[in-house]
């Protein structure tokens, strides 16, 4: 797999570093002092050994540690690199510098005998059987192996060993912040899937019960129809330019509730009384598209009664960075019906898809930032949202 440049960029700085260490410290060393000269012999001593070390550290790199951060291949790993410390043990262990006394021979062997005064001179109890003509025994050097692995031999190899353990821990490190970066585009390709997919499911609920109310005022008021249509087309312009995007100008979402309570009160007679509460004044501030139709569009599915006197309430306010908004209904006898279907009603997920589908958004969206009310009375619905600006 491809390394990123910045681990490329830390590996030459790292060896480059190494390589001139020695180089400035025998320039120091003889900067100092006018009798030490520069010896570069001793440099490519030094040289020789990093070069290994750098060999090492390539095939380590590009072909072992793929192994293990890339392949998860831990015993074909594990093997090639025990393998590999052999063959470098077994390499400094022959190439060590030899030890000046490892063969020294004995004093009588390297011709160093007695001076030719040392018979003349005078002798305790000249007799005899003196004790100092007595031949004495010679004493013997032990020509003695050095060990196997030295100290120097066991140092070179833990040196080995922990480059090739900061190699992975470079590698692994990148390797994670790699898959960071992938996960999160990961969640991020199937959060915009997600949204992308509750939109579409939003906007066909939109207009199936915008043309169910333009097919009841066709036969009741056609003029009411006309307008209706026009409203309609307004509304419709927004949803295709407007509502694919992520987020839309405050303004923008503002006019197009005005439209839709605008639309839904040439339906309605004086029974039903609709009260709209929006600021004329907005912040250039986003929001996602359709994020608040939902609710609205639920009060008047569920709320108009036309049996009695029927209310719906709608209020958007913005405190400092929040936005509140509320919608207020009044309980038909379908909504009733339909709750004791169901239940008790208090999870707050009548409309079906519209209110599911919009609390998924807003859990995507926002996370733990949002906050939605939902409360189910007997005689009255209350819907209350605040979300970030």
């Amino acid at each position: 797999m491809k390394q990123s440049r910045q681990e490329n960029v830390i590996y030459l700085v790292v060896w480059g570093l190494l390589f001139a260490a020695p180089l400035l410290s025998l320039y120091v060393r003889t900067a100092g002092n006018s009798t030490a000269t520069f010896d570069w012999a001793e440099m490519f001593v030094v040289w020789r050994t990093f070069v290994v070390y750098l060999l090492l550290f390539l095939v380590h790199n590009f072909l072992l540690a793929p192994l293990l951060t890339h392949g998860r291949r831990r015993v074909a790993y594990f093997s090639i690199v025990a393998v590999v410390l052999t063959a470098f043990t077994i390499y400094q262990c022959n190439s060590r510098p030899e030890d000046p006394h490892r063969h020294r021979l004995p004093m009588e062997q390297q011709g160093r005998h007695r001076p030719p005064h040392f018979d003349k001179l005078p002798r305790r109890g000249d007799g005899e059987g003196s004790q100092f003509d007595k031949p004495r025994p010679q004493r013997r050097h032990r020509d003695v192996p050095p060990p196997i692995i030295g100290e120097h031999d066991i140092l070179a190899v833990l040196v080995l060993i922990l480059i090739f353990g900061a190699n992975l821990g470079v590698k692994g490190y990148f390797r994670g912040r790699e898959d960071s970066k992938r996960l999160v585009e990961l969640e991020r390709e199937n959060l915009e899937q997600q949204l992308e997919y509750l939109r579409y499911q939003i906007n066909p609920h939109f207009f199936m019960n915008t043309l169910n109310n333009i097919h009841a005022l066709v036969d009741i008021d056609p003029e009411k129809a006309k307008e209706t249509i026009v409203e309609l087309s307004k509304m419709m312009r927004f949803v295709l330019y407007e509502g694919n995007k992520q987020g839309v100008p405050l303004s923008r979402e503002l006019d197009f509730i005005r439209h839709y309570v605008t639309l839904m009160q040439l339906r309605y007679t004086d029974r039903v009384r609709i009260t709209l509460d929006l600021p004329h004044e907005v912040p250039d501030r986003q929001i996602p598209p359709l994020i608040l139709i939902t609710f609205i569009e639920n009060a008047f599915k569920h709320g108009v009664s036309y049996q009695r006197e029927s209310f719906i309430e709608v209020r958007v306010c913005m405190e400092g960075d929040e936005l509140k908004f509320s919608c207020r209904n009044s309980q038909s006898e379908k909504s009733q019906e339909e709750k004791l279907r169901v239940g008790d009603g208090t999870s707050g997920m009548k409309g079906g898809v519209g209110l599911a589908n919009v609390r998924k958004r807003l859990n995507l969206l926002y996370g733990n930032r949002y906050a939605l009310h939902i409360h189910d009375d007997a005689d009255v619905y209350i819907v209350e949202l605040n979300i970030p600006l």
